[in-house]
């Protein structure tokens, strides 16, 4: 949301001497005086805007590109097979086990009953069912191949892992597309992999050193197109300097004035930027401006707002400002999930 600055002019204009004495024969001139500085005030407020795409770390799967490809007739394997770049399905035993971290108790259960309590609380549930199926193969890779607890457990039941709720997530078409996909993993030569998924990639994923820095590439998370995205996936955000100030504190220096991208990734995905004050620059990952900022993705696009006047900032990156405007919201926060996909998979290596 736009903060636009205000004037101290009102206490000036009406301190107490000056009702006194000018009261009558100034009036009028000081009503003219406050409407003109508050005016000047409005012209002058600086704020910075940010326009971008997608929701989550762009890594893998996207759960709106997936059922927008089942929606126009893949396949589950056709859908795993273009997220996940050379893999293949394979198997894990019905005996497999899972440790899930609820609260402060670990749970240990059955593969397929955890995938279960997991399908509907990531997707809706009335979405095509081979988007649900997918939904079901990746999430059951995701928690054997995780060890985010040590020998503790191997999961969180939440969004660090990927959501577990339980018999209460449990639904007729989330639980038919777990059975008909009962023992299927996503493997990379007869390996399983992490299946990293995230909910909209905003028309293109990103290859995993790009989105994490310091994260070694993997062959099989490799940016691709993401043709068939909800329309949805844009949005702006404003602050104003002040906020943006704050927001970044330690990493400006001097006083805030804009933030320019130096590189990109294979998707619009900021990999490496530069935050502009008085006194130099900083350079920073995108990861670390989507965090401090509060975004919903690192696929933004930055201008400066003094007034009515909009101009945006430097791109030394190859990718171009996308012609098409976002869709205004009000806050940088995500919208509530409200049956949209909850992007889980996004454990940090």
């Amino acid at each position: 949301m736009t903060v636009v600055a205000a004037t101290n002019l009102r206490a000036r204009t009406t301190r107490r001497s000056l009702r006194r004495i000018y009261q009558r024969s100034l009036g009028a001139a000081a009503g003219l005086l406050l409407a003109a500085a508050a005016f000047a005030g409005t012209a002058q407020a600086t704020s910075l805007v940010v326009e971008g795409a997608g929701w989550g770390h762009g890594i893998g799967m996207s759960q709106w590109g997936a059922a927008g490809y089942a929606a126009h007739g893949w396949s589950d394997r056709q859908i795993l097979a273009h997220y996940y770049s050379g893999t293949a399905l394979g198997s894990v035993a019905p005996s497999a086990k899972i440790k899930v971290l609820v609260g402060t108790r670990v749970l240990t259960l059955p593969i397929e009953t955890y995938v279960r309590g997991v399908v509907a609380a990531e997707m809706p549930a009335s979405w095509p069912m081979a988007a649900l199926e997918s939904q079901a193969i990746a999430s059951r890779t995701f928690a054997l191949t995780s060890d985010v607890g040590g020998s503790r457990f191997d999961v969180y039941s939440d969004t660090r892992s990927q959501m577990y709720l339980g018999r209460a997530a449990e639904t007729p078409r989330s639980n038919a597309a777990v059975a008909a996909t009962a023992g299927q993993i996503v493997t990379y030569h007869g390996n399983p992999i992490t299946t990293y998924f995230f909910a909209s990639s905003g028309g293109y994923t990103e290859s995993i050193q790009n989105a994490w820095p310091g994260a070694s590439p993997a062959p099989w998370l490799k940016g691709v197109e993401d043709r068939y995205e909800a329309p949805s996936n844009r949005w702006r955000v404003s602050y104003s300097f002040a906020r943006v100030q704050s927001l970044l504190s330690g990493l400006v220096r001097g006083r805030f004035t804009g933030i320019e991208v130096l590189r990109r990734g294979v998707s619009p995905r900021i990999v490496l930027a530069r935050i502009r004050g008085s006194a130099g620059v900083t350079k920073v990952t995108g990861a670390e401006l989507e965090e401090r900022l509060g975004l919903m993705s690192s696929w933004a696009y930055f201008s400066v707002r003094r007034g009515a006047s909009v101009l945006h900032e430097r791109d030394f990156s190859n990718w171009h400002r996308p012609g098409a405007a976002p869709v205004p919201v009000t806050s940088s926060t995500p919208p509530d999930n409200g049956g949209a996909p909850r992007g889980g998979g996004v454990q940090i290596p």
